[in-house]
């Protein structure tokens, strides 16, 4: 049985913002930083943006990212390399947003990738279960962090570029399957820790199954506005908890 203890929401959220995922721009795009959403100097293809990466970083400082090892792996990730290049230099791959990436999808806004990967308190060496590759970003960040990192994608599209992009950024012992999310990926399971970076109606069983004993899942629930929920194992009993309110792209189902 599922043991539920809600997380107050005012204690969720930096003072101040409202946060939405899923390709919505946060709310109050104001108050984000100016320098983080030019586009590169002189519009190069390979242009690094290490001025917009460190701008991205003092961001998230600012927003309460208090994991070093998060921080650090966000500044070494070349985050504008995940997106697909036909939406690459349409806006800064380093504002405080979430961005196409094609097929309906999106890459989560940095601080969303950051308040996850630091929620989870992931440790060099665990093995990670990563739900919705989508760009592969979010799978760079837990392999800089010294994880073994599982990750699935059901659009053949996405999770080729990902493949690509995650090798050519000397992440290669990413392994990454196309296929059913929901399934999970019971040959390499038990996991540390799950990551779910779109949205599933419910708790999908079958990755709470997955999960080793002390294990953490952190997961997007709900149609529309959804709650992030939090899920530790501890003796074979699972306790949930509510997180922030949120807005993820749908768990996608495999056509029938």
């Amino acid at each position: 049985m599922i043991e539920r203890r809600p997380i107050p929401f005012r204690a969720a959220y930096p003072r101040g913002i409202t946060f939405l995922l899923g390709g919505v721009i946060p709310i109050l795009t104001a108050l984000l930083c100016t320098s983080c959403s030019h586009e590169p100097k002189g519009g190069k293809e390979d242009v690094d943006w290490p001025e917009e990466r460190a701008a991205m970083v003092r961001q998230l400082l600012n927003y309460r990212i208090r994991d070093r090892r998060v921080i650090a792996a966000m500044k070494k990730v070349r985050r504008h390399l995940y997106i697909p290049e036909p939406q690459r230099h349409q806006h800064s791959a380093y504002g405080d947003h979430a961005w196409s990436i094609g097929h309906g999808q999106t890459i989560s806004q940095p601080y969303v990738v950051a308040y996850m990967t630091e929620r989870m308190q992931v440790e060099p060496g665990e093995k990670v279960l990563e739900i919705g590759t989508g760009s592969g970003y979010q799978a760079a960040v837990l392999a800089e962090m010294g994880a073994e990192v599982y990750t699935i994608e059901i659009i053949p599209a996405l999770a080729d570029h990902a493949r690509r992009v995650l090798a050519s950024e000397g992440y290669d012992r990413v392994k990454v399957l196309t296929g059913d999310g929901y399934k999970g990926w019971p040959e390499h399971a038990p996991f540390d820790v799950v990551i779910v970076t779109c949205a599933p109606e419910e708790v999908p069983q079958a990755l709470v199954d997955q999960l080793r004993n002390g294990g953490r899942m952190i997961v997007p629930v709900g149609v529309g506005v959804q709650r992030l929920v939090i899920l530790t194992k501890q003796h074979g009993q699972v306790r949930q908890t509510d997180d922030l309110r949120v807005r993820f792209v749908p768990m996608v189902k495999p056509e029938r």
